[in-house]
């Protein structure tokens, strides 16, 4: 079966075709990352400008390098929730409209459970059940996956996400848009034990996280150094700051693999291409004989390849929407 996806949650226009769900004929992805460098993040409205101006050429493109036509296609698939409303818009309302003039049914995918799919596209043999961290921009969640559509969150964020809370730090640190991948490459000559800072937990759930209290104890970290005119060591406050969140992250998630009884591991979402976190997993997981799959570094980021992946696993559970679909700006991986 051969999907064209379409992703546009946020600021990346992607559309790929995927066949049954493991093979990728092909993937195109335009970035906006110099529209929003200025800004120091993404801009809602410029985004959705910004796919408004891509989708078209980025969609025929994909459906060209795959050595295909429209007429060879059996569905088209597209990320209806969560993200940016305008960005989601754009992509929903093409995907729509291909779905009429084609006649192809019209599959809707959650974005955080195409994160978890990239994993099926990287390894062909993993079949769930798994315990699974998404680690994003705007999420972080600890996800048992009972089938492929089956998903049950039993930890997540109080506040602020990993990767927000990343890229944040990052901008105090002065270092450019995107925050956390510059967080990620200055930080491997830095000393992670040189700056003391607060490992948070969240009383009333064991595998729930907080990131807001640590975010802004590096801020304040750094406005008291610049008040008593001290020199802040980028590198090792970076390479300190990455740690601690690391460590939360990989305490809750392994704290309920082992309560749970899961031996299978699987890390996704854009964080996981953060260079300490996959270590440290990788770490752990051995430490524990447990089985660790991660996506690969391009499969990582946003892309249409994940879409198509979950897509097809949607369509075979008969997940097929009509053309009322709308898109959802939040939306738990659940629904």
């Amino acid at each position: 079966m051969r999907i064209l996806a379409i992703e546009s949650s946020c600021d990346e226009t992607a559309a790929a075709v995927v066949e049954d769900g493991r093979k990728v004929l092909s993937s195109v992805i335009a970035t906006q990352i110099k529209e929003h460098i200025i800004y120091g993040g993404v801009v809602p409205e410029i985004a959705s400008r910004m796919h408004t101006q891509a989708i078209s050429g980025v969609v025929d493109r994909a459906v060209s390098e795959a050595g295909l036509g429209y007429s060879d296609l059996d569905a088209i698939a597209v990320t209806y929730a969560p993200g940016l409303i305008g960005a989601l818009l754009v992509g929903v309302n093409f995907a729509k409209g291909l779905s009429m003039s084609t006649g192809l049914p019209l599959i809707p995918v959650h974005h955080l459970r195409s994160h978890i799919a990239s994993n099926y596209i990287t390894h062909p043999d993993l079949e769930p059940p798994f315990l699974c961290l998404v680690v994003s921009g705007g999420h972080s969640h600890i996800v048992e996956v009972r089938s492929y559509t089956d998903f049950s969150v039993i930890g997540r964020t109080r506040d602020d996400a990993a990767g927000e809370c990343m890229d944040k730090a990052a901008r105090a640190m002065g270092l450019p848009y995107p925050g956390g991948v510059n967080l990620d490459k200055i930080s491997v000559s830095g000393n992670p034990e040189a700056y003391v800072l607060p490992r948070p937990r969240v009383d009333s759930s064991e595998y729930d996280f907080s990131f807001s209290g640590l975010k802004t104890a590096v801020i304040n970290l750094i406005h008291k150094a610049s008040q008593k005119g001290e020199e802040i060591n980028v590198p090792d406050l970076g390479a300190s700051y990455i740690s601690a969140v690391v460590r939360c992250l990989c305490d809750n998630t392994f704290k309920a693999a082992e309560t749970f009884g899961y031996k299978k591991i699987v890390l996704a979402g854009g964080v996981s291409a953060n260079s300490v976190l996959r270590r440290r997993m990788q770490e752990m997981c051995a430490e524990r004989s447990m089985q660790l799959y991660m996506p690969e570094l391009s499969l990582c980021g946003d892309n249409a390849a994940m879409v198509g992946a979950q897509a097809y696993y949607e369509f075979l559970n008969g997940n097929i929407a009509g053309l009322n679909l709308n898109a959802c700006a939040t939306m738990p991986i659940e629904d």
